[in-house]
Formats: structure tokens, C-alpha cells, sequence
């Protein structure tokens, strides 16, 4: 089963890759539920077992519902002809160079558990003796390792004198010393692999008053799963929505009443569309992740088997019973899976719903997942802005691969740009090692000599520098290379195989290609690339990102549609906020001024349009779906993506504008948008105003003066550039 990995996985692969040629023991993989860890750390071990001679992976994981077979089961499906074991075969064969051995600790450590008899565990101790006698050497990852944090589960890691340990963790526990690989949440949204964010309470009355809080808490959850489910049969997508009861430790009274209340409404064990899962009682759970399953809804208690993934779960009710519970992520991580790993572009399926009256685990999860759980409720477009319509421009669905063929073509035209290449590849060579292309038959590493007196920047810069040189060594070396491909592909979000394939075509001597740069042997090949890593990182970015080489002229047809904006819509904001005023110009009734998710220039342009006598009304556009605006561009690849500006504002003398909003510039002029694609998307959005006859342009904040400025003409990364003009005087 071939995978295309996300972006962010490719580059947790590469910084586990790196992580393992750092002096630390212990690395820390730390990402939410939801992110594919296992999908990450199966390449990872594949790639490293590749390069790696004498390696042995154990992968230990928690619990008992047989989290190892599952994993082993995965690893089998994504990666070719892997060698992995579990236990059993370990106890038959030992353990062998290039294995991938998953094993639950507790089957080795739990008194009364007879997954080893005594005399086997001695044989298993011999079969780690024997493999240290033949100079393996085991890497240990440690699953789900907040629940393996115990003096039983070390002792067992030290049997193995492991000179690696990963623990991986949506919520590790402090480690000194540890490498730290953190995946950010927002790369996993971006993906479409989890909720976009986690609605709590939406539409309660400001003051509630319940005589029931099952019956009105259920009331809410039935009415969104419906709500979720016609949202779900409009795409054509076959979903049934499954809400996730958490009811207390200690509590049959409470089990006894939610039960009565499906039974009120037919939803019933006999009709399998209850289900409970309980440590004694069980009931319908056989295919209950499956998409269009029968169960409506699932009863739990405080903690849900380990590893349990159900990507159709979406609300979740948490019932109390006065003391309030510790919270866990976990909890809150089994209903933030996308159920197709995609986004709907539609605010409702791709949030997910809590429903609580219990204050304490609220808090907790505003804490824990910060500005991606909010308050909510629905609000109403004014009657007057009805009427208001664009031409929204949509891709074509054609799912575009990362176009290797492309990114070879433009990384050769970026590097006949920049360095003047032709075809005569000894002059190519003689140009590069003039830009500092090193061509060294040895590999070099760079020290310093010299003495220093304090430890400045300037100091150590006036030092000598001696170069060290190693004969190259394939054997030796070819983890090395393998290393250096894999990180500047990363860069790009191309995998191992297209740039090694890319760079051999470019450089390397008896591989056709009729655009060469160099013709070098094999050897010198790998002396090239791990010698200018850097440089080859930065030009190969450099490629990427360059206005001049869009190659690809032939933009795949876009669709057009006139869109108006939505008559409802789902308005998030954050409670606890110090000012809740309402934005009377925003098109919707009950905007308020601490909507959520705002960007720092987000919230400063709704403020200046809410203080203008110039504008007459403004509406804040969706980054993702058909029902918001965007404008289609392309990017290097060839790939085409959907530009969607942030608002779309009003003037007093009639006109339309379409604004987007970037990052600052500091006291000094420096630029503080990390966005590569600004200028493009400034190009597209020009073009579409010219197209269509409107107004617009990008907004950003000079922090010298505090004043909000416009580029509406030509746009410039300098804020002193007469391109910037004071957004005052604009509109």
C-alpha cells in the first residue's frame, strides 16, 4: 500500500534521523492523536534500518488491546517485505539484524501474567544476550510512554543496554537530556488529518437552569449528530457521526439513566445502535470504527482503551457526578480524527462537539488545547448584505501529485539562472567551486584553532579554521549520503527516492538526462552532496519559492461560480476574553470583538474597520471550503492551490474591497510575514481585482508608528518603499 506522507511526517522522519546521530539517549517524539505516528516512526525505522548495519528496533506499547499486533499489522501494510516480530517469534527465532520487534511490556512485566512462564523468561533474556553477544544493537521506542513511566517498564528497557530510547507522547513527562521533536498541531490541521477545533457548549443559554443535565446534554448531542450526518449525506460521504458518552468511574446510577434515555428515543443494544464499552460490560464495539456503522453512540468511563482510533467520533459528552475528574487529552484526541483524513471545507463536519456542564474539565481543555477550543454559536447574516455576490475561482479536482519531473526542470533552471551554467559541464564545475562548491574527493569536516579569552561571537569568528580531511568510505559513508539526500528533500516535500533520483540525473556521469550540470563518478557523487549539504539546501529552496521559474504555463482550468456569503455560520470567539463588544459593521448580527482563531493583523484590521467612518460594512472570509471566497494560483511544483484573503470590506462610496492581512515590520523595518507566497498571492489578487473591477490590496502593520499601511498598486517587502501607503488615506 504505497502512502503519500504529509509534510510534516517527512520532516519528523528526517529530524528522528538526525536525532539519532546526537549524543542523547533519550528522544521525545511528542505529537497529538491524529498525526499518523505510527505511519512516521514504521518509515523512520525502515529508513534507518536501510542505512544502519547490526540495528534491532523493539517497540514496546501499553495496555491490553493488543496495541503491538495492530502496530506490526501496520508496518506490514505500509512497508514492503519489513521484517517485523512480535513475541512468539522471538521466543522461536531470537532476534536478527534489520528487526522490527513489537512486544507489549506488560506481557513481560505483570505479576500473574503467564505470557512468559519462568523458564521462557530466561530464555528470553537469552536470546538479548545472544544478540548483544553478536553485536546488535537495540533502539527502543517506547508507544503511548506517559503510561509506561514506571520502574518496571525501565528496568525492562535497560535489559536491552538500548543506546537509543524514543518515547513518543501526546503529553510526555519531563526528560533531561532528551531531543526534543515536536510536531506542530497546526501542520496536522493544515493536512486535513484532525478537526480543524473543538466546540464546547455551542448555542447554551447564557443561564441554564436544568432539572436534568443527561436529558439536556443528550437533547444537544442528538440534535449536532443529525445535524452532522445530513452535512455528511450532502457530500455523498457514507458517515454516521458517533457520539462519545464518558460517564464517571463510580457511577451504574448514572450508566442506568443514560441508557433509559436512548431507550425513550429508540436508540436501543437490540437495534445495535447503542453500544457500551465498559471493563465488564461489552456490547456492540465489533467494527464500530468502520464509517457507516451501526452504533449512534458508545458509552465509556474515564479512560478508553489505549490506541483506540474511531475517526467517525465527533461529540462527546462528559457527564459529572459533583467531583470533578482529571482531564486527558486522550479523551478529547479520540474525537478530533478526520473520518476520511481530509477536510469538508465546511466549518460544521470539519469541527468536533463537547458537550459538559462540568467547569473544571472545560478549563482544563481550553488549557490544554489552547485557541483551538472555543465557545461558540450560530449567528445570522443581516438582511442587507443578502445580495452581495463574487466570482469565487475553485481547482479543478484533479489531486496533483509533488511533480518530481518539475521540480527537477526548475531546480536546473534556477541553477542556470543563478550561476550562469551551460552545457559544458567541466565550465559548470569550474563556476560552482568559484561560489564555494566544495569538490573534494575526501569528506571534510570544519574545526577551529586558536585561543579566545571570552566566549563572543566575534571571538570564535577570528579563530582559524582547519578543515579535516577523511578518504571516503561507500560503506561507511552511505548512511551519511542517504542522510543528506533524505534532509534537502525535505526541505521540499520530496521523498528519499525522487531526490536522490533528482540529483543523481543532475550530476552524476552514465545516468542520461539531457539538461546535466556536472558528470561526476559515483564516489565523487557521494563526496559532492555530503560536502555541500548546505549549499545544496539553500539552492534547492531557493528553486522552490523563485517568482521567475513558474515553468508550468499551462494552469489547469480553474471553475468559476458567483458565491454570496453564507446565511449562517458557526461564530467562534473566546469567552474568557476581556472585551466582548459587539462589531456592529461586521455582516453578521453578534459579531464580537474577541472572535477566534485571529491572527494579531486579523484583529487589528477588524478593529480599524470598526472605528472607520470610511467603511460601511466588512465580512471575514473562511480559509477553506466552497462556501468561502478564493483565487486559484500555482506554485513551482506545478501544484495548484487555493488562495483565500482574509476579508472582503464595504466603503462608504460603494465600492468593494478584498483584503488580506500579513505579518508586521519591526521598529526597524524588518519583515515579520512568514508567508513565502506573499508576493505571488499579491500577483493573483491583482490580476483577479483587474479581472473583475475591484479594490484591494495587502494590509500590514508598521510597528514604528503603530499605523496599519496598504499595497495596492506594486507590493514590497520594504515598508519604506513608496509602494506602502497609510491605510487611512486609502480607505
Amino acid at each position: 500500500m504505497d502512502i503519500t506522507l504529509a509534510n510534516f511526517q517527512l520532516k519528523a522522519i528526517a529530524d528522528l534521523t538526525m536525532a539519532m546521530d546526537q549524543p542523547n539517549r533519550d528522544i521525545i517524539l511528542k505529537s497529538c492523536t491524529g498525526s499518523g505516528k505510527t505511519i512516521i516512526l514504521t518509515h523512520f525505522m525502515d529508513a534507518y534500518l536501510k542505512s544502519n548495519h547490526k540495528s534491532v528496533f523493539i517497540w514496546l506499547t501499553p495496555g491490553k488491546g493488543n496495541l503491538e499486533e495492530q502496530s506490526k499489522e501496520k508496518m506490514d501494510r505500509y512497508i514492503h517485505a519489513s521484517q517485523t516480530k512480535l513475541l512468539s517469534d522471538i521466543m522461536t527465532s531470537g532476534f536478527e539484524e534489520n528487526d522490527a520487534c513489537f512486544i507489549n511490556w506488560e506481557k513481560l512485566t505483570k505479576k500473574g501474567n503467564h505470557a512468559l512462564k519462568d523458564s521462557e523468561r530466561t530464555n528470553f533474556l537469552e536470546h538479548i544476550c545472544n544478540a548483544l553477544d553478536n553485536g546488535l544493537n537495540f533502539k527502543i521506542i517506547v508507544d503511548e510512554s506517559h503510561q509506561n513511566d514506571t520502574i518496571k517498564a525501565d528496568d525492562m528497557i535497560e535489559l536491552f543496554h538500548p543506546d537509543k530510547i524514543i518515547r513518543c507522547s501526546a503529553t510526555p513527562k519531563n526528560y533531561k537530556n532528551a531531543v526534543l521533536i515536536e510536531i506542530p498541531e497546526e501542520d496536522v490541521i493544515a493536512e486535513g488529518l484532525i478537526k480543524k477545533m473543538l466546540i464546547i457548549n455551542e448555542s447554551f443559554e447564557q443561564h441554564i437552569s436544568v432539572g436534568d443535565q443527561i436529558t439536556y446534554l443528550l437533547d444537544k448531542a442528538i440534535e449536532k449528530q443529525r445535524e452532522l450526518h445530513s452535512g455528511y449525506l450532502n457530500r455523498k460521504a457514507e458517515i454516521n457521526p458517533l457520539i462519545i458518552v464518558q460517564i464517571p468511574n463510580k457511577s451504574d446510577v448514572l450508566l442506568e439513566r443514560v441508557e433509559e434515555y436512548f431507550e425513550r428515543i429508540g436508540i436501543t443494544y437490540e437495534n445495535h445502535m447503542l453500544a457500551v464499552w465498559l471493563s465488564d460490560k461489552k456490547q456492540n464495539l465489533e467494527n464500530i470504527e468502520e464509517p457507516n456503522a451501526a452504533p449512534m453512540a458508545v458509552i465509556i468511563k474515564q479512560a478508553v482503551a489505549t490506541g483506540w482510533d474511531c475517526p467517525r467520533a465527533q461529540i462527546l459528552v462528559k457527564l459529572r457526578e459533583n467531583m470533578s475528574e482529571v482531564f486527558e487529552i486522550q479523551t478529547i484526541g479520540r474525537i478530533r480524527r478526520m473520518p476520511e483524513a481530509k477536510h469538508y471545507g465546511s466549518d460544521l463536519l470539519d469541527s468536533c462537539y463537547l458537550y459538559t456542564l462540568d467547569e473544571k474539565f472545560t478549563e482544563s481543555v481550553k488549557l490544554s488545547l489552547g485557541k483551538g477550543a472555543l465557545d461558540a454559536y450560530k449567528v445570522f447574516l443581516k438582511p442587507e448584505y443578502r445580495s452581495i455576490a463574487l466570482v469565487s475561482e475553485y481547482k479543478t479536482d484533479v489531486p496533483y501529485p509533488r511533480d518530481a519531473k518539475l521540480a527537477l526542470k526548475v531546480i536546473y533552471k534556477y541553477f542556470e539562472a543563478k550561476y550562469h551554467i551551460t552545457n559544458d559541464t567541466s565550465k559548470n564545475k569550474a563556476v560552482l567551486e568559484a561560489h564555494g562548491y566544495s569538490f573534494s574527493e575526501d569528506i571534510i569536516d570544519y574545526t577551529k584553532s586558536g585561543s579566545v579569552s571570552t566566549l563572543s561571537k566575534e571571538h570564535i569568528a577570528e579563530l582559524n579554521d582547519i578543515s579535516i580531511h577523511e578518504p571516503l568510505n561507500t560503506h561507511k559513508h552511505g548512511k551519511e549520503y542517504h542522510h543528506c539526500v533524505a534532509e534537502i528533500g525535505y526541505k521540499v516535500n520530496l521523498d528519499y527516492n525522487s531526490m536522490n533520483t533528482i540529483l543523481r540525473k543532475l550530476f552524476l556521469h552514465g545516468l542520461r538526462y539531457e539538461f546535466k550540470i556536472l558528470k561526476i563518478e559515483t564516489r565523487e557523487l557521494y563526496a559532492f552532496i555530503i560536502n555541500n549539504k548546505r549549499l545544496l539546501v539553500e539552492d534547492v529552496r531557493g528553486s522552490m519559492a523563485d517568482e521567475s521559474l513558474q515553468l508550468s504555463l499551462d494552469i489547469p482550468k480553474t471553475t468559476e461560480k458567483s458565491i454570496g456569503f453564507p446565511s449562517a455560520t458557526i461564530f467562534t470567539y473566546d469567552g474568557t476574553g476581556k472585551s466582548q463588544a459587539e462589531f456592529t459593521k461586521n455582516v453578521y448580527k453578534g459579531y464580537l470583538s474577541s472572535a477566534e482563531p485571529r491572527s494579531m493583523p486579523e484583529k487589528l484590521f477588524e478593529r480599524y474597520c470598526e472605528g472607520s467612518t470610511q467603511i460601511r460594512w466588512f465580512y471575514k472570509n473562511g480559509d477553506k471550503g466552497i462556501e468561502y471566497f478564493s483565487i486559484v494560483y500555482v506554485d513551482n511544483f506545478g501544484k495548484q492551490k487555493s488562495f483565500y484573503p482574509d476579508y472582503i470590506v464595504g466603503s462608504d462610496d460603494g465600492k468593494v474591497w478584498i483584503i488580506e492581512t500579513k505579518g508586521g515590520f519591526t521598529k526597524s523595518g524588518d519583515s515579520e510575514d512568514i508567508d513565502k507566497y506573499t508576493a505571488k498571492k499579491f500577483g493573483v489578487l491583482k490580476a483577479y481585482m483587474n479581472k473583475h473591477k475591484l479594490a484591494g490590496g495587502i494590509v500590514r502593520q508598521d510597528k514604528q508608528s503603530g499605523e496599519l499601511c496598504i499595497c495596492t498598486e506594486t507590493y514590497s517587502d520594504d515598508i519604506k518603499s513608496d509602494c506602502w501607503k497609510l491605510l487611512s488615506d486609502v480607505l
